[in-house]
């Protein structure tokens, strides 16, 4: 009787049956991690291909070929004989932080730049927030991508109400966040507004778009806003690089006093 892919697994290895994504990238991911978290220290010597693939429970060509994606980004580098030694860490710290007020959320981020990918009228946004408002009769979709220093760190998708496009000057599509740009418009009022964020992979497009490792953690964050009269005028769903984002959110003490 055949055992089980679990039965297989060595005893203390790290289990890869949990998911469909390759072994080889899953490891990429947990050697990548080791790597920015400092387990694996800089200038260090890494366990040999044998000792990982013995700790994996998987054959030394998964080991190489993971190893192969750390050394195609500048993490580590091999040297024949001698060993693989980590040679950095992932060049993008903290930086973009995921605001939690309202007054955070207005304000444009310095240094980004909002490069418009596609834009298209009489679309519909996924998933409507019912309990925040009606929907527009049709909204602008625009694919927006942002970048700071040549590294693009956030794809989103806009849903803005169409009767409020033309109000849209171009050049306000590639310096404001979408909330910004919306209660920037002539004669609107956002009356209420939503802020939701759940934590991901990158998918293959994703990874693309973003230019970074495939299953990666990123960050969904939906904003949704609502005017006066109940309607939903704008809906953003955007994906940041998790290898940049920052939360920060200040804890009310009134219940301790």
């Amino acid at each position: 009787m055949k055992s089980s892919p679990a039965a297989r697994t060595p005893k203390g290895a790290v289990d890869l049956n949990r998911s469909a994504v390759p072994r080889y990238l899953q490891l990429a991911t947990l050697f990548r991690s080791r790597v920015n978290s400092g387990a694996w220290k800089l200038g260090a010597q890494i366990p040999t291909v044998e000792e990982l693939a013995a700790e994996c429970g998987v054959a030394r060509a998964t080991i190489r070929q993971s190893l192969g994606q750390l050394e195609a980004e500048g993490l580590i580098e091999r040297f024949r004989a001698k060993g693989t030694f980590v040679r950095g860490q992932t060049r993008n710290p903290l930086w973009c932080e995921v605001q939690t007020d309202w007054s955070g959320l207005l304000r444009s981020r310095e240094g980004a730049e909002i490069e418009i990918l596609s834009s298209q009228g009489g679309a519909t946004p996924p998933n409507l927030p019912a309990e925040l408002g009606g929907a527009a009769p049709s909204y602008r979709h625009l694919r927006r991508r942002h970048w700071r220093d040549g590294q693009p760190f956030l794809l989103a998708d806009v849903y803005l109400d169409e009767r409020l496009w033309p109000k849209v000057k171009a050049h306000d599509l590639r310096t404001r966040t979408a909330l910004n740009l919306a209660a920037s418009l002539p004669g609107v009022t956002i009356a209420d507004a939503r802020q939701v964020l759940t934590i991901g992979s990158a998918d293959v497009e994703v990874a693309e778009q973003l230019k970074m490792p495939l299953n990666a953690p990123v960050a969904y964050v939906r904003r949704a806003a609502a005017d006066a009269s109940g309607t939903l005028i704008l809906i953003a769903d955007g994906i940041y690089r998790g290898d940049v984002v920052r939360i920060d959110i200040k804890l009310s003490t009134d219940s301790l006093a």
